[in-house]
């Protein structure tokens, strides 16, 4: 090749390509010496915040980072130098948590399983559909068979440990049977405490006895990973679309029931991923669903309370009552409470071997006061306070010896405590002049010279 030919296909100037050619420089180019000094980067100076929030949350978006950042720690560099060190450190940290790289790039592992073998439960926000009515906010509570999709729904407005379950067996009694396995992800009212990846998750007691009781497993899916339950995550975008979207409701009822009209709808169509119509599949999958336990297992919550000089107890906002003649004041007794019903235990069993103080009625709402009036029962009720505004109703004191039965100076005492008598007590008059005469002043003139004072 021709000189102009190289220069054109290296963009270089001919003299430059010709006195490479010729050997009168090295062919490899000159390397900067190195400084003295380690050159200091901006991003350096908040590289520990950003790694503590990479072992927070792994997948932490970069610009929430940066956002996060400039807010909170007056960070002034770019968003391009988060995101090239957010390449580096990210990888780095996701080793230090034992997270592989195929979780980091989004990849997962399709599966598939047999009928009857497993459903996804979920929660979602509805928000504030129903304060027009009072109520605050509503949750959706989602739970799909995973072989046919087939979908259940309702409504509550609250993710207490009581309402989760109960939402269970209203799902079971829809489906017909228990599945052989659940997937939740980290929820409370699942898992007790969270533990670092790769460790044996901790589960709730009321979750474990519940499990059991309707002989069903459950699986705790792994932190980092919400594709492990993504036919139910994606159930409930699909029903806040069909269900809840342009429409008016005035109780969770009226949402309970559009999603009831809207079931048969949703099992007469083709679902894209397995090709069968979602009904037709659901009959394999319910078949093959465990049958339900003769009597329903009753979730509790079990908190430890103290008990008021009122003998009140406070739970979930609201008062409830025990006998004053089985506790005392600042007991710790125990509240188990379910959906309906609040019942009070003692920590010790009496001489019985009973704990039972009480139960009543749970209340709806906040602010409320449950009391048994028959747990006040011995307390003072104030029915002996009395007033007087004489003293005919006081007792006569008695003397020794005989006479009007009065002590001396009986009557100087009546005089004070009873005021009609004290009105009626003799005051002496004089006139006028005699206070003169006393302080020595000049006689005190008047109109009225026969002017009297008291």
């Amino acid at each position: 090749m021709s000189l102009r030919e190289i220069a054109a296909a290296t963009g270089l100037n001919r003299r430059t390509v010709a006195k490479y050619l010729t050997g009168e420089v090295a062919m490899v180019p000159p390397k900067r010496a190195p400084s003295s000094r380690p050159r200091l980067r901006v991003i350096d100076q908040v590289a520990p915040l950003i790694d503590a929030m990479l072992r927070a949350e792994i997948l932490l978006k970069g610009a929430v980072i940066h956002e996060r950042l400039a807010v909170d720690y007056g960070f002034t560099g770019n968003y391009q130098r988060v995101k090239i060190y957010l390449q580096e450190a990210r990888p780095r940290i996701a080793a230090e948590l034992g997270i592989s790289p195929h979780e980091l790039a989004g990849l997962h592992r399709r599966f598939e399983v047999v009928p009857g073998a497993q459903a996804q439960v979920d929660w979602g926000d509805e928000g504030k559909v129903l304060a027009h009515v009072g109520i605050g906010k509503v949750y959706s509570f989602h739970m799909t068979l995973s072989y046919s999709r087939d979908p259940f729904c309702c409504f509550t407005t609250s993710q207490d440990l009581v309402t989760f379950f109960d939402c269970h067996r209203r799902a079971f009694e829809h489906f017909g049977g228990v599945p052989m396995s659940i997937v939740y992800d980290r929820t409370k009212t699942v898992v007790r405490r969270h533990v670092a990846p790769g460790k044996a998750v901790p589960l709730h007691p009321e979750a474990v006895a519940f499990a059991g009781h309707y002989d069903f497993d459950v699986d705790v899916l792994a932190a980092y990973r919400p594709t492990g339950k993504g036919r139910v995550e994606r159930q409930v975008a699909i029903i806040r679309d069909h269900v809840l979207a342009g429409r008016a409701f005035s109780s969770i009822e009226e949402m309970d029931a559009a999603f009831a009209a809207w079931v048969p709808l949703r099992r007469a169509k083709v679902h894209g991923t397995h090709g069968e119509v979602i009904g037709v599949r659901a009959i394999r999958d319910h078949t093959a669903l465990r049958p339900l336990p003769a009597a329903p297992y009753v979730v509790s919550q079990r908190h430890l309370r103290y008990v008021g000089k009122d003998c009140l107890v406070a739970f979930d906002a609201n008062l409830y009552s025990v006998p004053a003649s089985k506790v005392q004041p600042r007991q710790l007794i125990e509240v188990r409470a379910t959906k309906a019903q609040i019942s009070l235990h003692a920590t010790t069993p009496d001489h019985r071997g009973e704990t039972l103080l009480a139960t009543h009625a749970r209340a709806v709402g906040r602010g409320c006061r449950v009391v048994d009036e028959r747990h006040w029962d011995g307390l003072p009720t104030g029915a002996g306070r009395r007033v007087t505004t004489g003293y005919d109703d006081l007792p006569t004191p008695r003397r020794s010896g005989g006479g009007d039965g009065r002590e001396p100076g009986a009557g100087s005492l009546q005089a004070l405590l009873n005021r009609a008598a004290a009105a009626q007590v003799e005051v002496s008059r004089r006139p006028l002049s005699v206070y003169d005469e006393l302080t020595g002043t000049r006689p005190f003139t008047t109109d009225n010279p026969t002017k009297e004072a008291r």
